[in-house]
């Protein structure tokens, strides 16, 4: 392995340099990134290792070691003005702290940089190296609920089949003796993102064509999907036949893992496998070919990284907002019908007036490193509330799945003077905000507690209410 590992050198020198710009140029967002993997949480525990996988594939294995001779142009001019856009807009994303976008744009310059530097036909063969890198980026955490919505359909269906006596909602299964809840934990993003992996690992180590990558990465997908359904169709089966007693509920996470390979073993094992044949003098060798592309680097490292440091300096601080409500009275946050899940960073004050209550929680940014938007979490507890409708844009109905209580619910973000319904638009509202200086964050919620009753009576109370509230945090 030492042995190959120095004659394929020559070949990956070019790759490792590329790579190590890319790092230096994006240095911000690469520092925060290998802090996360060094959180091994549950979503990115795979990305330190997939970051050392991507090295050793580079050292191993070398991008276009036996690539036939190709008419291809280099176009590095082309590479060299990508790389100077996708530093510009890093840049502004980096200022105001949008983590997932500037995540996202770390192999987007990595793949700009190895296009200046290296030509085109070089960059293809070393973009699924850089398809691979990218998936140790945080981003695995915004598929989870699309695949425990997905995850509670098929199980729901499953289930049916099977004959069970089971109340099913949503992503809550009531049986006989007790309720099983497919949580955040039951996603399979686990599963999911190292049969990704794998599914990549193999193309590469293969060389695959584009069309047999796609195929493989696609199997894997379903691959992982099936066997995260099977799971949790197991414990279901187990839960029901022993009245909720299996010590299996409490403990599955080895029997997980068992499913899983019982799925992804036989795969890898009969997947095609090609051998490279050796040749010394492939035209893929060599070093930096383009050193116009060093000006490209040096222009980057200038737009980028140098003047986010000017660029970075704290915006005059304003008064937070506040709110004058007649008739309503503070009290407690444990007085709302529907309890809110708040980050500490937000200072929350809450106004009540019979069946109404008003939410503020607000915030100011204070410094460069801190977040216009902060990060919210799961605002609501979704295995006991559940939207049963939605009246109007950010006006929904939560039922407690319990004792059937509804309450109204109209919520929206302030970022600055502006307004959005959506916590993700809210994030990109950040850079408007953060060029014009803006420091100010609001979420505003408000909750009219329906009883049991239809909620649509409380529907002009609670419009009446947003619209004073909206009036007085401009």
């Amino acid at each position: 392995m030492l042995r190959k590992t120095l004659d394929n050198l020559p070949l990956s020198r070019p790759y490792l340099v590329v790579t190590a710009i890319a790092v230096l140029i994006f240095y911000p967002t690469w520092i925060r990134l290998a802090e996360a993997w060094l959180e091994f949480e549950q979503v990115l525990a795979h990305g330190l290792a997939t970051a050392l996988i991507f090295l050793g594939l580079l050292l191993i294995h070398p991008p276009g070691h036996n690539e036939p001779q190709t008419t291809l142009k280099p176009y590095h001019l082309a590479g060299a003005a990508l790389l100077i856009a996708t530093t510009l807009i890093w840049g502004v994303l980096e200022l105001v702290r949008i983590d997932t976008l500037a995540y996202l744009l770390l192999p987007a310059g990595l793949i700009a940089t190895a296009w200046a530097l290296l030509g085109l036909p070089r960059t293809l063969a070393f973009l699924p190296y850089a398809l691979l890198l990218s998936l140790s980026l945080p981003i695995w955490a915004d598929m989870v609920p699309g695949l425990v919505e997905l995850a509670s359909i098929v199980v729901g269906t499953w289930v049916g089949w099977f004959g069970m006596t089971a109340l099913i909602e949503g992503n809550s299964i009531t049986l006989p003796y007790g309720r099983l809840l497919i949580a955040d934990g039951c996603s399979g993003i686990r599963y999911f993102a190292i049969a990704i992996l794998l599914a990549m690992m193999t193309s590469i180590l293969n060389d695959y064509r584009w069309r047999d990558w796609l195929i493989t990465l696609l199997a894997a997908i379903t691959l992982a999907l099936i066997a995260n359904w099977v799971r949790i169709t197991i414990l279901v089966v187990v839960a029901y036949e022993t009245d909720m007693q299996s010590d299996l509920l409490t403990d599955h996470e080895t029997m997980g893992w068992i499913v899983f390979g019982a799925f992804i073993m036989p795969a890898l094992y009969f997947s095609p496998v090609r051998k490279r044949t050796t040749k010394p003098n492939s035209p893929a060798g060599g070093g930096i070919r383009y050193k116009k592309g060093i000006f490209a680097i040096i222009a980057a490292i200038v737009l980028g990284p140098i003047a986010l440091l000017f660029a970075q300096s704290t915006a005059s601080q304003k008064p937070e907002w506040i709110i004058d409500l007649p008739q309503f009275r503070q009290t407690q946050a444990d007085k709302l019908p529907l309890p809110i899940s708040l980050p500490s960073v937000l200072k929350e004050q809450i106004w009540q007036s019979d069946n109404t209550w008003v939410s503020i929680a607000q915030s100011q940014k204070q410094s460069a490193d801190d977040k216009l938007v902060p990060y919210l979490p799961r605002l609501f507890d979704n295995s006991i509330w559940h939207v049963e409708k939605q009246l109007q844009p950010g006006v929904s109905v939560y039922r407690n799945i319990l004792t059937r209580d509804k309450v109204l619910v109209t919520q929206w973000y302030k970022v600055g003077s502006q307004r959005s319904w959506s916590y993700r638009n809210a994030k990109l509202l950040q850079v408007p905000a953060a060029l014009t200086g803006e420091t100010r964050f609001a979420l505003v919620t408000i909750q009219a507690s329906c009883g049991s009753r239809d909620c649509t009576n409380l529907l002009t109370q609670i419009q009446n209410t947003a619209s004073l509230v909206d009036s007085q945090t401009q």
